[in-house]
């Protein structure tokens, strides 16, 4: 309903006589951040309107995806590599060139420059300070007795982040079915799964839940609101390169590079970190100009294989969905029998 409205309010403003040119934003950073370079890029360009819509990682890529025959946006800005990786793979994204190509490690890169990394987002906990004195220093310990019904998660199929984070769980383990049964220990001390970030962030400050797993930038911004910590689990934790892209066929790609470069020189990304704890991708932003914590190793990257995150991980997402997402204790009743039943045949045939 909010697209309808946003698209409503965009047709009528055309009706009333705006005769700015549109540029149209799909991103996750949240309105608080969209709305200081909305306000910033217009500044410099007046005769620009930049329209933004708020959204979930994974819903910016559906969208792009179902918009492909009648593109809308002209910049995806922000969500992990692995969507943007999809999402190339897929010709959804065309190839451009920025002004700090150069800047960016190959990790950090689309081979063919089809989207690029802006900024590094650590994955951890996220817990409200009031009703937890000692965070669990790993993820193991989530799964222990006392976290039961007191951990709440973000519906991860909507959430790049989380889709992430569930991903990273299951390949820390020695086999994707381990993982899986890690997830339903997991949903066993779930007490629910938030619709969206507002939900999630308004239940953990009410104490209607007192811990959940969520991205460092977020965690610190929201704690100049709520009774919010974060602490990152000494095993290490997903590190994802928040990247941005022009969709194909983008209405105002020219347009679309121009925005990219005015919100990623290192003027933008200094306050950026300063302002929403984004860690800059780029090698060349000089660290003094830095928040101090993100000189002070408060995090140990975790080592993935962002390529089969990439291309299992929607295969994963479904699985998790249909079969343990609130039914982890039937999850694992049902592969505690199966495997019995495994091992009964194979004891026969021999």
């Amino acid at each position: 309903m909010r697209y309808l409205i946003l698209l409503l309010a965009v047709t009528l403003a055309a009706c009333e006589g705006d005769d700015r040119t549109p540029l149209l934003i799909y991103s996750p950073h949240g309105k608080e951040m969209l709305r200081t370079y909305e306000a910033a890029f217009e500044a410099e360009r007046p005769d620009v309107d930049v329209q933004w819509i708020d959204l979930g990682s994974q819903e910016v890529y559906d969208r792009i995806s179902g918009e492909r025959a009648n593109t809308q946006a002209s910049v995806w800005w922000g969500a992990p590599q692995t969507l943007f990786m999809q999402a190339a793979e897929e010709g959804l994204l065309q190839p451009f060139e920025p002004s700090w190509a150069d800047a960016v490690p190959e990790t950090a890169r689309d081979a063919q420059g089809r989207w690029w990394g802006t900024y590094l987002t650590p994955e951890g906990m996220l817990f409200n300070t009031e009703a937890v004195a000692d965070p669990p220093t790993d993820w193991d310990q989530l799964l222990e007795p006392e976290w039961a019904d007191r951990i709440l998660i973000r519906s991860p199929l909507e959430s790049g982040t989380m889709r992430t984070i569930w991903g990273a769980l299951i390949l820390r383990q020695p086999t994707v079915e381990d993982g899986y049964r890690w997830l339903a220990r997991l949903d066993m001390n779930t007490k629910g799964y938030a619709a969206n970030p507002t939900q999630l962030y308004l239940q953990i400050a009410r104490d209607e839940a007192d811990i959940t797993l969520w991205n460092l930038p977020d965690t610190f911004l929201q704690a100049q609101t709520y009774p919010f910590g974060f602490r990152a689990p000494d095993s290490g934790t997903p590190v994802l390169v928040d990247a941005i892209g022009i969709p194909e066929g983008a209405p105002q790609s020219d347009l679309a590079k121009e925005f990219i470069e005015f919100v990623t020189t290192q003027d933008a990304l200094i306050e950026q970190a300063k302002e929403f704890h984004r860690i800059p991708a780029r090698t060349d932003v000089e660290q003094s100009f830095l928040p101090d914590w993100m000189a002070g190793g408060v995090y140990q990257p975790m080592d993935l294989d962002w390529n089969r995150l990439a291309t299992d991980g929607p295969d994963w997402m479904q699985y998790w969905d249909e079969r343990i997402k609130g039914r982890g204790a039937e999850y694992l009743e049902e592969t505690d029998a199966a495997t019995l039943e495994a091992a009964s045949d194979l004891e026969a045939e021999s």
